[in-house]
């Protein structure tokens, strides 16, 4: 075979081959888009094996990680509660005592779902709620005596509906101040706080 007719046969050969190798390219090659492969958790590195997301806390909000439920105050003397977390839900109930105590039982985004010392509330905007701890006074004429002691002298009495500001909080006692007076009652006698709950 001359020179000319050894170089014709490599060239066929070539591109015989050439044919071949093409046949054999995942299709991906062909510009379809490889289906993504889900990768088992025990085979990333790293990965603890078996291990699942721990749960939420139900008694922990959701947005804040703060205890529910727990105790607010409404800081405006308005305070719209509506049906639902959003301004376009209707308004069930409307707040007009700044100051009153109101329990937080659930949260989501800017929204807190709030009742009264009545069972009554709904959702109302966080920027409307502080953090501020008060009482509403629940018994007619609750005394307030100068110590955590049932013996101590009385200081002043205040009647029910009377709102106070929360100084502190003793097992069974808290320290407020209502219309510029302060003095011991028990948590009892109260709404806005627990029965044993401590505040510094």
């Amino acid at each position: 075979m001359t020179g000319t007719g050894w170089a014709a046969w490599a060239a066929v050969a070539l591109m015989a081959f050439s044919l071949q190798a093409l046949g054999d390219e995942p299709k991906a090659a062909d510009g379809v888009e490889a289906t993504p492969v889900a990768v088992a958790p025990d085979a990333v590195p790293g990965a603890v094996p078996g291990a699942t997301v721990p749960p939420r806390d139900p008694g922990r909000g959701s947005v804040t990680t703060l205890p529910l439920p727990r105790y607010v105050s409404l800081k405006t003397d308005e305070g719209n509660a509506r049906r639902g977390p959003g301004l376009t839900h209707r308004i069930d109930w409307v707040f007009t005592r700044a100051g009153m105590p109101l329990r937080v039982t659930a949260e989501f985004e800017h929204w807190r779902r709030v009742e009264d010392a009545d069972g009554v509330g709904g959702w109302v905007h966080y920027s409307l709620l502080s953090g501020v701890r008060t009482g509403l006074v629940m018994l007619d004429m609750a005394e307030f005596r100068t110590l955590p002691d049932p013996d101590a002298p009385v200081a002043f009495q205040a009647e029910v509906g009377v709102i106070g500001r929360i100084l502190r909080c003793e097992p069974g006692w808290c320290r407020m101040s209502v219309d510029g007076q302060r003095g011991w009652v028990q948590s009892g006698a109260l709404w806005g706080v627990d029965q044993d709950e401590v505040i510094e």
